[in-house]
């Protein structure tokens, strides 16, 4: 069969229909919230409003039993709790964070808000989230935490890493904005963690358009959470909170609004994950044993969720280059993207270590340097190996699977030809 690319009939010959996981649910939860004449339950002053209203308070406890984790904090977005966990941590000027290479950039941004110093460490190549013995070699008497991402749903080792961070006396953050109801070893991704930032962005799983959810079990790092969400100036003498370091607080709080819709979306979590759970299996399944592609690997005891389906390219082995063959399955109607991100130390912030002030702060404080080369498996990934396929992003019936897998494969049989 003719490939599109060279003036043939493509595979699937329309626009695979978007998703939407918004219903009646969401609908009754928004009319709630406008009959009840408050769209936003927060005050900035230390009392019982502190905390939020009545929809952001009720969300917080049906995630919390959801996900069974003492402590919620709600958020406008994944990034602002990252913000919020790095000021909870105590995180100081010139203290050194271990990150991934090879995710969102607030990712990486969160350490810098505080004056923290990322430092990056390489990926395994398999998971795509850090390598635990690379992050030990990494540890320095300034190191004051790990960032792990439980990047495209695959959750990252986190228990081995817990127990590198409790042996090393730092703390340990799970970024799973990505990965809501995966799991290892019978423990959610984003609970294993002192802190755990989950998104509601729109793209997700589930979400409120925009949002976040923080969860802990340190009723301590809860307080501090929910002061710098809300203007924590504001609430230094209170004796709960201690230490007053970081406690120069934001607005990170959610509308009521964004509270009552992520209530309704959070009754169909499961339903959600599994779908997209199944479409990439399926993906994978009708991929196997094509010579020079891995599909997603799954470690033993752990749940993947595929917020993105992806793959590996091996150029050598499929006899073309990886650019060819994207081409080819963007001919056939194959919607992908490839490589996801650049490495964000090759970022300008990093490359010209400029952040926050004219002056370079706060790289003042540290002598890292940031160059090509330095995670060669993200570098590589990035460059020459990641494919990948939004599972959020499409209505998928069991006929377009079919499609997508039938273009991939006609490309694949075809790759000699581009």
């Amino acid at each position: 069969m003719k490939l599109a690319l060279h003036g043939g009939q493509p595979a699937i010959d329309c626009p695979l229909p978007a998703d939407s996981t918004i219903g009646d649910a969401e609908f009754d939860a928004v009319r709630r919230v406008f009959q009840n004449g408050s769209l936003s339950g927060f005050y900035g002053s230390w009392g019982k409003e502190f905390l939020g209203g009545v929809e952001v308070k009720q969300f917080e406890r049906a995630w919390a039993e959801r996900f069974c984790i003492p402590h919620v904090v709600s958020v406008n977005s994944a990034t602002s709790g990252l913000y919020a966990a790095m000021g909870a941590l105590g995180i100081s000027p010139g203290d050194e964070v271990i990150v991934p290479p090879l995710t969102m950039s607030a990712t990486v941004m969160a350490p810098l808000i505080y004056g923290g110093i990322p430092v990056f460490v390489d990926i395994e190549p398999e998971t795509f989230c850090l390598d635990v013995a690379k992050v030990a070699a990494a540890i320095t008497p300034r190191t004051r935490a790990i960032i792990a991402v439980n990047l495209f749903g695959h959750p990252a080792r986190l228990h081995e890493l817990a127990s590198l961070a409790r042996s090393s006396g730092i703390a340990l953050v799970e970024d799973n904005a990505q990965g809501p109801l995966a799991s290892e070893s019978g423990s959610y991704a984003g609970t294993v963690g002192d802190i755990g930032v989950f998104s509601l962005n729109y793209h997700k799983h589930i979400h409120t358009g925009e949002g976040g959810m923080c969860v802990t079990r340190d009723p301590g790092l809860a307080l501090r959470l929910q002061a710098i969400r809300n203007h924590a100036e504001n609430i230094v003498a209170p004796a709960e909170i201690g230490d007053p370091v970081n406690m120069i607080g934001f607005n990170y709080r959610m509308t009521e609004m964004s509270a009552a819709v992520g209530i309704a979306q959070l009754d169909r979590i499961e339903t959600e994950v599994s779908r997209r759970q199944r479409l990439a299996e399926g993906l994978s399944a009708g991929l196997a044993g094509l010579e020079g592609v891995t599909p997603p690997m799954v470690r033993t005891a752990c749940r993947h969720v595929y917020y993105v389906w992806a793959a590996r390219l091996d150029e050598v082995r499929l006899g073309v280059s990886r650019e060819k063959f994207s081409q080819a399955l963007s001919a056939e109607g194959f919607p992908h993207f490839v490589g996801y991100v650049k490495p964000l130390y090759m970022l300008p912030v990093f490359q010209k270590r400029v952040a926050i002030g004219r002056n370079g702060w706060p790289f003042t404080l540290s002598d890292r340097q940031y160059f090509k080369g330095l995670c060669p498996v993200a570098e590589r990934m990035y460059e020459s190996e990641l494919l990948c396929f939004e599972t959020c992003a499409f209505r998928i019936d069991d006929q377009l699977l079919a499609d997508l897998i039938a273009a991939f494969r006609k490309v694949h049989a075809n790759r000699h030809l581009l």
